[in-house]
Formats: structure tokens, C-alpha cells, sequence
């Protein structure tokens, strides 16, 4: 692992897979230094370095903490990482929620879903706001989904996760524009990744995307991957406080 502290840093929280993992790889080809905070067993870890030495293999720097992103201590840690004015974009990707059915869930359910899947991008970012560590123009991004205005079986406590999330981002867009943050959502189709394969009769949702979708198509990781990598770009610095949908159109119908 390198420790380059010069350049531009991207840190992708939730980044060993799917969509954050993707994304850290358009940005790495951006030539974004590359920060990932993860949680993974032991089991997936051989994987998850060889994705870490393709990236290094770009020449770029690389960090990884495999801690919960979800505590204090580990923001701290990473926050500390870090000089002044050097992370150029944040990226949420954290996907822990439950996924049961209305009568199933208790209020514990909701709070844990909640706390990691929305509140813990503002909790980051206001962490990062505060040690002034966001450059001029950063970009504060998180993934959002269809299931933010539709009824999937399951999804009920990860949807009211991502209506909050919408609503931090519209906060955060206004309120942290004096910081010089850009913060949106992106709103990926429906994506075959490991987070879409613990919700119930994933496979449904699949099928019912590719035939909605007028591409006739599913949406890729690395198409939501370019997508940040188009946002972070300098000439993207104009677009805050907005859901960018990056679907193929699969919603319009």
C-alpha cells in the first residue's frame, strides 16, 4: 500500500464490491488516489486483494481500513489519515439494512437500516466538513434506487433508508455549499450486485428491469462506475443538490 498523501483522494465508504468497488475503479483510471473503507470476512479477502493491486497497477495510491464505518473510532482513524483540503470526493455505498417484510420488522430493524444506509453520509461528511478536509469543489455522493418511490417485497425499511438519504443530500447540497461540496444522489438501475441479491425474488426484480428497460438491458456496475467518474470530473462542478438517474431509462416505464 502506498502512502502517497499528494494528489487527489477519492474515499469510497463501502467499496469492496458492486457499486462503490466499481466506481473506485473509474476513478482510479481518473487518476483519483484511492481511499476504501470496507467490511469483509477473511473468506473474501484474497479477492478483494487482487482488486486492490489492479488499482495499484494504475499508479495511483491506495488505502483500505476493513473496519465497521459505522463507529466513530473508524471515521476518526480515517479522518486522521488525511492533510487539508486533499479528499476531492466522498462516496457512500454502504448497503447493511434488513430486508423483511412490514410485519416482520421491529423498530431496532429500521433504526440499524437507517442509521447505515442514510445517516452515516451525513455523519461522515460533517466529520470531514469539520476537519476542513474537503477540497474546493468535492464531490459528496451516495447511491440511491427505484425503491425510493416503489413497493419491492422487502424493501420497506431500506426505502424509508433511501427517502432520507434524498432528503440529507438536498440539506447538504444548500448547507454545505459554502464548504465548496457538491452533494447528489445517484440513482442506478437495478444492478446484479451483492447487496441486490439479499433482497427477496431478486431475480423478479431482474427480469422485470430488462424488460422495462428500453435498452432492453441491466444495468452494470461499470456503467454506474463511469457515472461517478463523469461527475467528479472539473467540468461536472455545476451539478448539486439533484438525483442523477443512470438507467437506461428503465424507470420511465
Amino acid at each position: 500500500m502506498k502512502n502517497n498523501t499528494q494528489g487527489k483522494w477519492a474515499v469510497i465508504l463501502g467499496g469492496s464490491s458492486g457499486l462503490g468497488l466499481a466506481s473506485a475503479k473509474a476513478l482510479a483510471k481518473e487518476g483519483f488516489n484511492i481511499c476504501i473503507v470496507h467490511r469483509d470476512r477473511k473468506s473474501s479477502s484474497d479477492l478483494f486483494s487482487k482488486e486492490i493491486g489492479h488499482l495499484e497497477a494504475l499508479g495511483i495510491a491506495v488505502r483500505t481500513f476493513n473496519k465497521d464505518a459505522l463507529k466513530n473510532e473508524t471515521m476518526k482513524e480515517v479522518a486522521e489519515s488525511f492533510s487539508k483540503n486533499s479528499v476531492h470526493v466522498l462516496l457512500h455505498s454502504i448497503a447493511k439494512g434488513t430486508v423483511k417484510e412490514l410485519s416482520q420488522l421491529t423498530m431496532e430493524d429500521f433504526k440499524i437500516t437507517l442509521d447505515a444506509m442514510a445517516l452515516s453520509w451525513w455523519e461522515w461528511t460533517s466529520v470531514f466538513v469539520r476537519q476542513e478536509l474537503f477540497a474546493e469543489k468535492a464531490r459528496n455522493l451516495a447511491f440511491t434506487s427505484e425503491g425510493n418511490s416503489r413497493v419491492w417485497q422487502g424493501y420497506g425499511a431500506v426505502s424509508v433508508a433511501k427517502a432520507a438519504l434524498e432528503a440529507l443530500m438536498r440539506q447538504m447540497a444548500v448547507e454545505y455549499a459554502s464548504h465548496g461540496l457538491r452533494s447528489n444522489c445517484i440513482q442506478a438501475g437495478i444492478t446484479d450486485t451483492p447487496s441486490l441479491r439479499h433482497i427477496p425474488g431478486y431475480e423478479l426484480l431482474l427480469q422485470s428491469a430488462q424488460k422495462r428497460n428500453p435498452m432492453s438491458q441491466i444495468t452494470t456496475s461499470e456503467y454506474i462506475g463511469n457515472v461517478v467518474a463523469a461527475i467528479c470530473r472539473e467540468d461536472s462542478h455545476w451539478i448539486n443538490g439533484t438525483i442523477i438517474k443512470a438507467d437506461g431509462g428503465e424507470s420511465l416505464r
